[in-house]
């Protein structure tokens, strides 16, 4: 009995399996209930339209070869700082450029001083030959030993930058003098003179550089191409190195200074010439100048300048009432501003001198300068 319910239970759930697994698939009305399906026989889902977009998108990208990615290996250049606002101190910017500068001074009353303005004062050939001072060499202007001297000299430069932190430049200055006053009992006195002064060529090369500082090594040399008889040259050649340093300290307040020595090559003989030692003699010379930007757009900008100049004679000799120039200190100050529009720009400055001992008392200086 137990075993024919068991048997008669396995048939009702067998012929049910069928009905369960195999179920009339929508959308066919050709399969039968228990019937086997061909794979022609169904239908595969539909695709949503984001399915449809990504399989084509890794087709193609299955299709098309990658581009490489080429990457520069050359460091990228710090962004440069801005322009120079001084007008006396040579700035530390290297650049290809022109400038073109004026400068009229007044009262010059030691102008041979260890030759660094004009050469020894060829009043010295008219002394008696016993005189210890005598030199029949003296280059200088004659006759009379000037003792005050008005002068104003146009300069003519061009740089060139060979490459972002290396320069060279020329310099073609031109002179005029206008003598005021002579030292009483050497001689009535020369004329006004006018001509080509030293011609001066040199290099710029920036040492470190930063978006808001710059330090650039700076050499000149003197050439003697003035004609040292009329007052318009020194006479021997002369090499000039310098540092410039400049520093931003903040978007309108700036600093620049130079730090340097007049070396000169040969010179005059000495009073008395036999005494040892050369009338030419190394100069060293500093300066530093803050500028404070009080108007400033896309394409101007207008900025104030104050510059401390100063020089120190380290030996030689002058012709005035004391004749060793060692030791000798001059100090300047002077007062300016510069503007600048787009690459161009315009400095006007006065100058006054600080000590008893000056190369002037007085200087104004005009300035155009423009960056290529």
């Amino acid at each position: 009995m137990r075993r024919a319910i068991l048997a008669g239970a396995s048939a009702l759930l067998l012929s049910a399996i069928p009905a369960v697994a195999d179920p009339q698939p929508s959308g066919s009305s050709e399969l039968h209930r228990g019937a086997v399906a061909s794979p022609r026989d169904i239908t595969a889902p539909a695709e949503t339209d984001r399915e449809k977009v990504d399989l084509a998108s890794a087709a193609t990208a299955a299709q098309s070869p990658r581009r490489p990615v080429f990457r520069s290996t050359v460091p990228r250049r710090a962004a440069r700082r801005r322009g120079s606002m001084v007008g006396y101190i040579d700035d530390a910017i290297v650049q290809s450029r022109i400038r073109i500068r004026f400068d009229t001074a007044y009262h010059n009353t030691v102008p041979d001083r260890a030759e660094f303005f004009y050469a020894k004062c060829g009043c010295y050939r008219d002394l008696p030959r016993s005189n210890a001072a005598f030199d029949p060499d003296a280059p200088g202007p004659r006759p009379g030993a000037a003792s005050d001297v008005n002068f104003q000299q146009l300069y003519l430069e061009g740089e060139l930058a060979l490459d972002p932190r290396v320069s060279v430049f020329g310099q073609v200055p031109i002179r005029w003098l206008q003598p005021q006053a002579f030292v009483p009992g050497t001689g009535a006195g020369f004329p006004n003179q006018r001509g080509m002064s030293d011609l001066r060529v040199g290099a710029k090369a920036s040492l470190l550089e930063s978006p808001t500082s710059a330090l650039v090594a700076r050499l000149q040399a003197y050439f003697p191409t003035g004609d040292a008889a009329r007052g318009l040259g020194t006479n021997h050649g002369t090499v000039e190195p310098s540092l410039l340093l400049a520093q931003d300290l903040s978007p309108v307040i700036a600093i620049e200074s130079q730090l340097g020595v007049w070396l000169p090559v040969g010179g005059s003989e000495p009073v008395p010439t036999s005494a040892s030692g050369r009338f030419a003699w190394r100069v060293f010379y500093y300066g530093v100048g803050p500028s404070v930007t009080v108007y400033q757009t896309d394409r101007v900008r207008f900025a104030p300048v104050v510059e401390l100049v100063g020089w120190r004679v380290q030996a030689g000799n002058q012709s005035a009432e004391v004749t060793d120039a060692a030791g000798t200190n001059i100090v300047n100050l002077k007062f300016g501003a510069r503007l600048t529009i787009d690459r161009g720009s315009v400095y006007v400055g006065y100058g006054r001198a600080l000590t008893d001992a000056t190369w002037y008392d007085d200087v104004l200086r005009l300035e155009y300068r423009y960056a290529f």
